[in-house]
């Protein structure tokens, strides 16, 4: 069984998630909502973790390194601006689209497994996964005319 393997995945990317959360918060600091709402979805995936160790201990594996790969060719040195802002909230995008396919591998494992526990767990961090992605793209949409079209 592979399991243990996608859940040392998806423990890994949740951790690059909080890690980078917060370094766009200190970064970008300046911006409106972006300091608060980072630190806030960073303790939502600091969550998803320990909601995930109970599973990693039952379903244990040797654990994959890939999403760390991922977040180092994603985050290069700090970025100011504008543009800077919209490059790291699209990394910080594309990381947790990483996680919620994922969550998404894992509840369907849960299902196979009839592990009750397991999908009430992938629902739940799933769903918060989807509000972070859909509050990064937001906050893209809201940011990208000015820094695109302005000097």
């Amino acid at each position: 069984m592979h399991l243990g393997n996608y859940l040392g995945i998806l423990d890994h990317s949740e951790k690059q998630i909080t890690k980078a959360f917060e370094q766009v918060a200190r970064h970008h600091h300046d911006e409106p909502d972006i300091e608060q709402m980072c630190q806030k979805l960073s303790a939502w995936s600091r969550e998803h973790r320990g909601k995930l160790v109970p599973y990693l201990q039952r379903y244990a594996e040797k654990r994959s390194s890939e999403p760390s790969r991922l977040k180092q060719q994603l985050f290069a040195p700090p970025r100011s601006g504008g543009l800077g802002l919209i490059r790291d909230l699209h990394d910080l995008w594309l990381l947790t689209q990483e996680a919620q396919l994922c969550w998404t591998v894992i509840h369907q494992a849960a299902l196979a497994l009839r592990d009750e526990d397991l999908k009430a767990t992938c629902e739940f961090c799933s769903s918060r996964t989807t509000r972070q992605t859909d509050w990064l793209l937001s906050r893209i949409k809201q940011a990208a005319p000015q820094a695109l079209i302005v000097d």
